[in-house]
C-alpha cells in the first residue's frame, strides 16, 4: 500500500512542481548567499585599505560593517525563504494534499 502511494505523490505534477521549484528557489538563495560571502573574502584579501578605512573618529572600520552586511544578508535570506515557504510551497503542498485526496 505505502508504494502505491509513493508511486502516485511521485507521479503528480503538482509534486514535481514543488520538488522543482523549491530546489531553484533554494538554490538561487545558496547562491546569492554565497557571492556576498565571496565578495566580501575578496574584499578581505585584496582591498586592504578599503576594508581597514576607520569609520568617523571610532575604530571601527569598514571591513566591520562589512562583515555585519554579511551576517544581517543571511538573516534576511534566511526570512525570504520562510516567507516562500510559508505561501507558495505551503499553497503547492495543500494542493497536492487534495489532488491525492488527504
Amino acid at each position: 500500500m505505502a508504494e502505491a502511494d509513493t508511486a502516485r505523490v511521485l507521479a503528480s505534477p503538482k509534486f514535481r512542481q514543488l520538488v522543482t521549484e523549491r530546489t531553484r528557489f533554494g538554490w538561487v538563495l545558496s547562491g546569492a548567499m554565497l557571492a556576498i560571502y565571496l565578495v566580501f573574502i575578496m574584499l578581505v584579501a585584496f582591498a586592504h585599505g578599503l576594508m581597514a578605512t576607520k569609520i568617523g573618529a571610532g575604530v571601527t572600520s569598514l571591513g566591520i560593517v562589512f562583515g555585519l552586511v554579511v551576517i544581517v544578508s543571511a538573516f534576511v535570506l534566511t526570512g525570504i525563504y520562510v516567507a516562500r515557504a510559508n505561501g507558495r510551497f505551503d499553497d503547492l503542498t495543500r494542493d497536492l494534499n487534495r489532488e491525492l485526496g488527504r
